[in-house]
């Protein structure tokens, strides 16, 4: 089942990751709605442009991790191994259950970008459910 089909545990009421899911698909800026494991649930049109990813309805129910081509920020450009992919603020926030900010570079069709990235995490009756992240290039 795709993640926007997905019901929530309480009948007839929608959780925070149904409530972003409209609003970051119809806004202007570059940002993304994904799961507590990581996957995404939405994104804006301007993210999937952003990185040269097609149709940000295409993105929904794949891992960010397979998503982002993240590298490190020597002249090499060299991927990012699994422990240090996990340290980039969408997924950061998963675990500090705070909101996180921090730089990130990513390999795009046409070259590296470096992006700041803003991250807060979104809860469902105290619990991390996901997270609401906001990305402009630096």
């Amino acid at each position: 089942m795709s993640p926007l089909a997905q019901g929530t545990s309480d009948a007839g009421a929608a959780g925070p990751l149904e409530q972003w899911a409209a609003p970051v698909a119809s806004v202007e800026e570059s940002c993304l709605v994904i799961d507590a494991s990581g996957v995404i649930y939405a994104a804006s049109r301007a993210f999937a442009r952003m990185f040269g990813l097609g149709q940000a309805i295409d993105l929904a129910g794949r891992d960010v991790r397979d998503v982002l081509y993240l590298i490190d920020f020597t002249a090499a450009g060299n991927q990012l191994g699994d422990a240090e992919r996990e340290q980039i603020p969408p997924l950061l926030v998963l675990n500090s259950r705070k909101p996180e900010r921090g730089l990130m570079r990513v390999r795009t069709a046409s070259g590296s970008t470096t992006l700041d990235a803003v991250a807060t995490p979104l809860r469902r009756h105290g619990e991390v459910v996901g997270s609401l992240s906001f990305f402009a290039v630096v």
